[in-house]
């Protein structure tokens, strides 16, 4: 069991962080070891908070390890991708060579960086890149070489 021991500063610090702080998980850390300090049961806890055991006993040990500060510090899991590592190399190519396909660029995702990625990914990165998919235009059928020509040269240039 965790030996607490509360300040009446730290009780007022509890008492008013579980309602003022900005994010709710911080409240929420901080109305569990008010709580607490008001000497309320473990099970009445966990059914107040709807919390689990684990978690109860995650936040008395932070707050057991530095006190309200530690309560207030969240630590939430951020994925990185290894595409953001690669984002300088894959921009400048792709700002170059626009792809026709997603399927085009996750091929060429793989042959640049060795980085196999699925479509869906794909798409997302070069979203993030400001990159958009382009609309098809049709070639004139039935109508002479130079005009078709003249078209791909006005319709396909990059502005």
């Amino acid at each position: 069991m965790l030996d607490l021991t509360f300040t009446d500063d730290d009780i007022k610090a509890l008492r008013t962080q579980r309602f003022a702080h900005p994010h709710p998980m911080v409240q929420l850390k901080m109305e569990t070891v008010y709580l607490r300090s008001q000497g309320l049961a473990h099970e009445e806890i966990l059914r107040i908070c709807h919390i689990s055991k684990a978690t109860y006993y995650r936040y008395l040990e932070e707050y057991r390890e530095g006190g309200v500060q530690r309560l207030k510090q969240l630590h939430l899991y951020q994925p990185k991708s290894e595409l953001q590592e690669q984002r300088p190399t894959l921009e400048a190519y792709f700002v170059a060579h626009p792809p026709a396909t997603v399927a085009e660029a996750c091929a060429k995702i793989k042959e640049l960086t060795g980085i196999e990625r699925q479509p869906t990914q794909v798409r997302q990165f070069l979203h993030s890149l400001g990159l958009k998919p382009r609309k098809v235009g049709a070639i004139p059928a039935k109508a002479d070489v130079e005009a078709q020509e003249q078209f791909r040269k006005n319709s396909w240039s990059r502005v």
